[in-house]
C-alpha cells in the first residue's frame, strides 16, 4: 500500500468528499493560499472552483455562523483555522448554536459542520499560538472531538467527520503533517469515538492522544529493550471517549499512565483517570498517573520551552517509577541531534 503524509491524506480526503457530494464546501483563512494550510488544501480551489473553496475575512464568529446556516440548509461545510487560538472568537456560535441545535429542535435538524483546527507548538509559538484545547471542546455536549495521529486515521476520520450529521471538531497537531503512513486510495471511513490499540503489552497501559502517541511510541521502543511491555491506547477521539478499550486494557495490565498535551487541571487525562479510578479500581495494582502540561501559559523562549512540554523522556521515566524500576539516564537514551522545539531534523515548517 502506498504511503502518504498526514497533510496529503487530509487533502485527499477533501478531494474524495467533494467528488462524492456537491454539498461539501470548504473555507477558511489561507485555504486558497499557495501553501494551502500546511499543504492540506493545495489544489482544491483549482479542482472544485471558487464557489466551493474560498478564503474568508478575519471574522471568525460571523463566518462560523455562515457555516452553521449553510449546514442547516443542506450543505456540509469544512471550516479551516490554521490555529485553534484564532477560533476562540467563534465559541459563541459553536457552543450555543451548533452544539445545541439538534437537542433544542427535537432532533428535526442537525448541523453537519466540520471545523478543522491546527494545534501544536515549537519555534517560539508562545502562549497565544500553541494552545491544546481539546478538553474545552470535549466538555460541550453535542460536539464530537477527534484527534487523529496517523495519516491513515486522518483521512478516514476526516471523511467520517464530513459525512457525520453532527458538528465535529477535527484537531491536527502541526508536528504530524509531515509524518507518513500507509493510506488506501478512495473512500474509507474510520469510526469516530473508537480508540486504537497501537501496541500490545502486559505491564502498563499508556493512554495518549495526537502527537503524544508518537512520543509514547518512542518511549515504548526503549522500554521494550529492558523487558517492559506496554499497551498503547491512542484515543483518536475525546468526545465520545472509548471507555471500553481503556477498561479492557487496564483489566489486563493493572496500571494506567495517561499522557495529555493540554494543561493538567480539568484535562482529558484527568477525566480518564477519574473514571478509571471509579470503575476499574479493583484492577489497579498501583495509583494511576498523568503526564500533562503544567498549569501555566506556554513560554516563547527556547530555554523555557525545554522543561515545559512532555516528551518520550518523561513518559519513559514515569513508567519506570510506576513499575518500581531503578532510574535510568533517559536524557542519554533520548539524546537528539536537533533542537528540542521541533519533532525531528526532517521538520522544515511551516510555522
Amino acid at each position: 500500500m502506498r504511503k502518504l503524509t498526514y497533510a496529503n491524506a487530509i487533502n485527499e480526503a477533501m478531494v474524495v468528499a467533494m467528488k462524492k457530494s456537491k454539498n461539501v464546501i470548504t473555507f477558511g483563512l489561507g485555504v486558497p493560499d499557495p501553501k494551502g494550510v500546511f499543504g492540506t488544501t493545495i489544489g482544491l480551489q483549482e479542482k472544485f472552483g471558487k464557489e466551493r473553496v474560498f478564503d474568508m475575512p478575519t471574522s471568525e464568529n460571523a463566518m462560523t455562523g455562515v457555516g452553521i446556516g449553510a449546514s442547516l440548509n443542506g450543505l456540509r461545510p469544512v471550516m479551516v483555522h490554521q490555529r485553534v487560538d484564532f477560533f476562540l472568537l467563534a465559541l459563541d456560535q459553536l457552543f450555543n448554536n451548533a452544539a445545541k441545535w439538534r437537542f433544542m429542535f427535537g432532533g428535526k435538524n442537525s448541523v453537519p459542520i466540520t471545523v478543522r483546527l491546527v494545534v501544536g507548538h515549537g519555534w517560539g509559538q508562545g502562549p497565544t499560538h500553541s494552545q491544546n484545547l481539546h478538553s474545552i471542546f470535549s466538555h460541550i455536549p453535542g460536539l464530537k472531538v477527534v484527534l487523529p495521529t496517523s495519516a491513515y486515521d486522518a483521512k478516514g476520520m476526516l471523511l467520517s467527520s464530513i459525512f457525520d450529521d453532527d458538528p465535529v471538531i477535527f484537531l491536527e497537531h502541526r508536528w504530524l503533517h509531515n509524518l507518513e503512513s500507509k493510506v488506501p486510495e478512495g473512500d474509507y471511513r474510520v469510526p469516530l469515538g473508537k480508540a486504537k490499540l497501537v501496541k500490545k503489552g502486559n505491564d502498563i497501559t499508556i493512554v495518549s492522544l495526537s502527537y503524544m502517541s508518537v512520543e509514547a511510541m518512542h518511549a515504548i521502543e526503549e522500554l521494550s529493550k529492558i523487558g517492559i511491555s506496554c499497551d498503547l491506547v491512542d484515543l483518536r477521539s475525546t468526545s465520545p471517549l472509548d471507555w471500553r478499550t481503556i477498561k479492557k486494557s487496564i483489566s489486563k495490565t493493572g496500571r494506567l499512565l495517561v499522557v495529555d498535551s493540554a494543561s493538567e487541571s480539568f484535562s482529558v487525562a484527568s477525566e480518564v483517570i477519574a473514571k478509571s479510578s471509579l470503575e476499574c479500581h479493583k484492577n489497579m495494582r498501583c495509583a494511576p498517573f498523568r503526564l500533562a502540561i503544567k498549569d501555566a501559559p506556554a513560554p516563547t523562549s527556547f530555554g523555557l520551552t525545554k522543561k515545559y512540554y512532555i516528551s518520550s523522556i518523561e513518559i519513559f521515566d514515569a513508567v519506570l517509577k510506576m513499575l518500581n524500576k531503578p532510574k535510568i539516564n533517559s536524557q542519554k537514551i533520548f539524546k537528539k541531534d536537533y533542537p528540542h522545539d521541533i519533532p525531528g531534523d526532517w521538520f522544515k515548517g511551516p510555522f
